[in-house]
């Protein structure tokens, strides 16, 4: 599990997989590279995926402030790639995807997303979401106002979390959790205000590559809104929808994401692992 610079910052990733094509797989916010273990267990014989931790996750090195997250997360993204490759991303790492799209088109293959936290879009086109999605965030930005980590990670997970809730986790984990929270915030200009420029300079409308559109079954409304107002503008959008998962899916049903990922980028294989019953 190498270590080593990246667009100027220190980088830790892994490899999965024996494929013939190449993968990128872009974790969540609080998640790690080895979130992808799994998954990426169930696409080997068709991708060797990188995955790497995002700055202030894992083994890389903590966010400095430096600039803006989703630039320098991208930045990172774009630096393990020579060539075209079929990118994989959860939550915010699926905005940075995203954002790997609209900046370096050359290098994706094609997108598979599940779940990217771009609010930005579905309050474009649904600002009456915005009071609703507001209130179930009101814990996290409370703590963050108190300066309440924990509070804080809280009422995140509450929202994002996997159903468990930070008092199941064991404290280390607890603690790490907490301290991460400013990453939340740090994200916050890229997924609201769309520091990317990515919904204000209509580049979504000009991503030629197929991507496709996951979402939980119980994950918060705002997802199928946002996929939504994604959909309106992806030329070449499908979607999938989960059965039994919410917003930590790629963890918790690793197998069905994968095989929705399979079908996605190879039908014709997907149709022989999983032929229909008769």
């Amino acid at each position: 599990m190498p270590r080593d610079l990246r667009a100027g910052r220190a980088t830790h990733w892994q490899i999965m997989g024996q494929g013939a094509r190449p993968g990128l797989a872009i974790h969540c916010s609080l998640g790690h590279a080895g979130s992808w273990v799994a998954l990426g267990r169930d696409l080997s014989d068709l991708l060797t995926i990188t995955a790497f931790d995002l700055p202030g996750h894992g083994l890389s090195a903590s966010w400095d402030g430096a600039g803006e997250i989703q630039a320098a997360s991208t930045a990172i993204a774009a630096a393990f790639l020579d060539g075209p490759a079929d990118i994989i991303g959860h939550s915010f790492g699926a905005t940075v995807a995203l954002r790997l799209a609209v900046e370096h088109p050359q290098l994706v293959r094609s997108l598979s997303l599940y779940e990217p936290v771009f609010f930005a879009v579905a309050l474009a086109d649904r600002p009456d979401l915005r009071a609703g999605h507001e209130a179930e965030m009101a814990t996290f930005r409370a703590g963050m106002e108190a300066g309440d980590m924990e509070m804080a990670a809280r009422g995140f997970l509450s929202v994002w979390g996997d159903g468990e809730g930070l008092d199941a986790m064991p404290p280390a984990i607890r603690d790490r959790i907490a301290a991460q929270m400013p990453l939340i915030v740090a994200a916050a200009a890229a997924l609201y205000e769309d520091a990317g420029g990515m919904l204000a300079s209509g580049a979504l409308t000009r991503i030629e590559t197929p991507v496709l559109l996951m979402e939980g079954a119980r994950s918060p409304a705002i997802i199928a809104a946002i996929n939504d107002a994604l959909a309106a503008r992806l030329p070449q959008a499908s979607r999938a929808r989960i059965d039994g998962a919410g917003h930590m899916g790629p963890i918790t049903h690793p197998r069905t994401v994968a095989d929705a990922i399979r079908g996605f980028l190879s039908p014709a294989r997907a149709a022989r692992r999983n032929p229909e019953p008769g």
